[in-house]
């Protein structure tokens, strides 16, 4: 499966008109995670509870895990490749006598944002922690 999971927090959010920054940070060491602006607004608007006038796509994915008994349980950070990383959400369903984990690859932008409205952890696996180009600051 994945090497050893390293919980990580989240550090801040900076956002400019081109792009957003999202730092995360485990173990002393704080990386970036780049994506576009719009993310960032989006990131925005749900840490500060920012009204929305119609739902956006992650109240329709929070909509959908609530009518079906969905548990977003951990997002894991699971590579990078160059300056793109890779990520699974896990999701657990109890279906009658059993309970089953779903397993699904997402961006980790989107993953991170689900993270936060279920207040869901956040790990990468120690190779990606070791692959990683560390932010100075």
């Amino acid at each position: 499966m994945f090497s050893e999971l390293i919980q990580l927090s989240f550090d801040k959010i900076m956002q400019t008109p081109a792009y957003t920054v999202i730092v995360l940070g485990a173990l002393n060491k704080k990386f970036a995670i780049y994506t576009e602006s719009s993310v960032g607004r989006t990131l925005q608007m749900y840490l500060t509870n920012t009204e929305r006038t119609r739902p956006l796509t992650h109240d329709l994915m929070d909509s959908i895990f609530n009518g079906l008994d969905i548990r977003l349980k951990q997002v894991v950070i699971v590579d990078v490749q160059d300056t793109m990383y890779l990520a699974r959400l896990f999701l657990e369903q109890d279906r009658g006598d059993f309970r089953q984990i779903l397993e699904i690859d997402a961006r980790p932008s989107d993953c991170i944002t689900l993270a936060l409205l279920h207040n869901a952890p956040v790990y990468c696996t120690r190779d990606v922690l070791e692959k990683v180009v560390p932010l100075e600051e």
